[in-house]
């Protein structure tokens, strides 16, 4: 994941010094690489595959948008060469819920789906707590009163623009959590 970001901040300088506006702006990732607290997606797979999150999140159907990190620096490359000057593209992937994350992920596991929803208020609850136990314990907390604010979000976007003039394509949810779930296993962070 180092990598990728290098390469990225790599072509956003590029971008600058030639004086281009063109720029692809990222929304939600999966990806593969080092595990960190910023890669919220995996942490809530492995938040919800060691049974610390047994449930859907909310309602379990407010919409994200899911890109995987290699489509991303992929759509930057693509607006660094074809893309027009002062434009900007989204390079987003597939918009999903987390019920529906969650119920692939339990598909390409063939393990069992969440059987209910976890309010928000609980989570928001949760998220107080946690932080004061890391003000305790020096850990990062997983969820955080503004994470919950996050997740209360809308965040499904269009890559069409992206898509047409960049000939942008990024795989299919199912694709990248597909690489993703395996990955997560192979480092130890999840059972199935």
């Amino acid at each position: 994941m180092r990598n990728r970001r290098r390469l990225l901040i790599k072509i956003a300088i590029q971008l600058h010094q030639r004086g281009s506006d063109s720029a692809g702006l990222p929304r939600s990732y999966l990806w593969t690489g080092k595990v960190t607290s910023g890669i919220f997606v995996a942490k809530m797979i492995i938040e919800r595959f060691n049974w610390r999150l047994p449930g859907y999140i909310g309602s379990g159907n407010d919409k994200f948008s899911f890109s995987h990190v290699d489509d991303v620096v992929e759509g930057h490359i693509a607006a660094m060469n074809k893309g027009r000057p002062g434009e900007r593209y989204l390079l987003t992937g597939e918009n999903a819920s987390f019920r529906h994350v969650f119920d692939l992920a339990a598909i390409i596991t063939e393990t069992r789906k969440p059987m209910f929803n976890i309010p928000f208020w609980a989570i928001d609850a949760y998220g107080w707590a946690s932080v004061l136990i890391s003000r305790i314990t020096g850990k990062i907390p997983l969820i955080s009163p503004p994470a919950v604010k996050v997740l209360k979000h809308q965040w499904a976007y269009s890559c069409e623009k992206a898509k047409v003039e960049l000939d942008y394509n990024p795989r299919s949810l199912k694709d990248g959590l597909a690489e993703m779930l395996p990955w997560l296993k192979n480092l130890g962070l999840i059972k199935f």
